[in-house]
């Protein structure tokens, strides 16, 4: 294609070309009302939200994406588009472990996007109540980190909740050292959580050696101590920067930079199949030798990957566990299903958590 010379020529092609793309757009916005109104007639509870369909739409655009437009920011332009067109059948409320900008909130909108409804809740107990109760669609909770391992209250209030597992998110966790100072020699005390200290360490003890620690409940709530102190400095996200108007002093201070973070989508329905898909599961084995070992030999022999497994205890008998599984595949697939069934032959108590979206 041959380009026009003159920039305000090339400057009226590109209003041309966006008034196109507004008028896409809202033709684009009409099919996502009417395919609403279609999947209300069938289930007038069903979820309008399909991460299946979204990462489909996304993945076929970067292969079919000729550039020079990145691929990349192909995902973060139609996470906002398709945000933006569920919001026209209703909003998308999602409660999360606050307060705003912890690393939770910015998983949360990873997923949904900016046009959703976002609660910020105390707890993660909270979070589930909320998504239990039906105040909120979604709920957003984190459950492992690659450094600090799995989040145990997570996985404990699994045991009685009703809720499913609708969708996960894995987010790559960058922490900042934020201030309304500009130099760092002006900084005399350190807000964050204590797991942001620690993971921020190696940093802070060559360019901060003599400076106080305050240690807090999140990220965000740090950020917040920072605002009104002009010595003090905080370890938080680059949302908090934006949401608490920090300045940003030093940028990724992790000493480990593949440090992420897994969280997962809480609903009470459960989300379509994809077909790549992953399947939580709760299972209590049986008090007797190699108990374990029969739990998850079906996995095995039906050909069945096992990504993950923890153990906790029940509190209801000593030494007695709760495991908690990873599979790869969908809980209604012939190989898992056979697989679930005679495990649950074999142990006291099964719950499948929910089968999901393996793919981000």
């Amino acid at each position: 294609m041959e380009l026009p010379e003159d920039m305000q020529q090339c400057r009226q092609e590109i209003d041309r070309l966006d008034d196109d793309i507004l008028n896409i757009l809202n033709e684009r916005s009409q099919y996502v009302i009417k395919i609403g109104h279609l999947k209300k007639q069938q289930d007038s509870s069903a979820h309008l939200h399909t991460p299946g369909r979204e990462v489909a739409i996304v993945e076929r655009l970067m292969r079919k994406n000729p550039g020079p437009f990145p691929s990349e920011a192909l995902r973060h332009l139609y996470r906002e588009i398709m945000s933006a067109s569920l919001s026209l059948e209703g909003t998308q409320t999602v409660a999360y472990l606050g307060p705003p900008a912890t690393f939770t909130h910015l998983a949360a909108m990873r997923k949904f996007g900016g046009s959703a409804d976002y609660v910020s809740v105390n707890s993660i107990k909270d979070v589930f109540d909320e998504v239990e109760r039906g105040r909120m669609r979604f709920g957003v909770v984190p459950i492992e980190n690659s450094t600090e391992g799995v989040v145990n209250h997570t996985l404990d209030l699994f045991v009685d909740s009703p809720l499913l597992i609708y969708g996960e998110v894995m987010l790559e966790v960058s922490h900042h050292f934020l201030s309304k100072a500009e130099k760092l020699d002006e900084i005399k005390t350190v807000y964050s959580h204590p797991h942001a200290i620690a993971q921020c360490r190696n940093w802070l003890e060559t360019n901060l050696p003599s400076v106080n620690f305050a240690e807090e409940p999140s990220t965000a709530r740090a950020a917040e101590r920072a605002v009104n102190d002009p010595t003090a400095g905080a370890i938080a996200s680059e949302l908090a920067a934006q949401l608490y108007g920090l300045n940003i002093l030093r940028s990724r201070i992790e000493d480990n930079i593949n440090n992420f973070t897994r969280f997962l989508i809480l609903s009470q329905k459960g989300a379509e199949p994809t077909g790549r898909d992953k399947t939580s599961i709760i299972v209590s084995a049986k008090d007797r030798v190699g108990a374990l070992y029969d739990l998850i030999r079906p996995f095995s022999s039906h050909g069945i990957s096992m990504t993950k497994i923890e153990s906790r205890p029940t509190r209801r008998k000593v030494w007695e566990y709760l495991f908690y599984m990873d599979l790869e595949g969908h809980q209604d697939d012939d190989r898992l299903k056979k697989a679930l069934e005679e495990v649950r032959s074999r142990c006291l108590m099964m719950k499948v958590l929910g089968s999901y979206s393996s793919h981000q």
